[in-house]
């Protein structure tokens, strides 16, 4: 955090015009930031279920009702062993 301050300190002081953009950029999100190297947890696994789950609904171009739709989600991300 000491070292990040100093950085920012540095590249808002500068007259580099993009270095300034991705510093404000990266001050308004330090708190994520640092969380992410304090626990080392993202959240790429739900991301990863929400663009499956976009993909099997732009797929089937809409779903006739929910159950239809759950039904397909519970298919495609299930995990079953569909061969026995």
């Amino acid at each position: 955090e000491k070292f990040f301050k100093r950085w920012y300190f540095w590249a808002t002081h500068s007259k580099l015009k993009p270095i300034i953009k991705v510093a404000k950029m990266l001050y308004k999100n330090i708190k994520y930031i640092l969380t992410y190297f304090a626990h080392r947890i993202t959240n790429a696994g739900s991301e990863s279920i929400n663009s499956s789950i976009q993909k099997i609904k732009s797929n089937a171009r809409g779903f006739r009702n929910f159950d239809f739709f759950r039904v397909a989600i519970l298919f495609h991300l299930g995990g079953l062993d569909v061969y026995p």
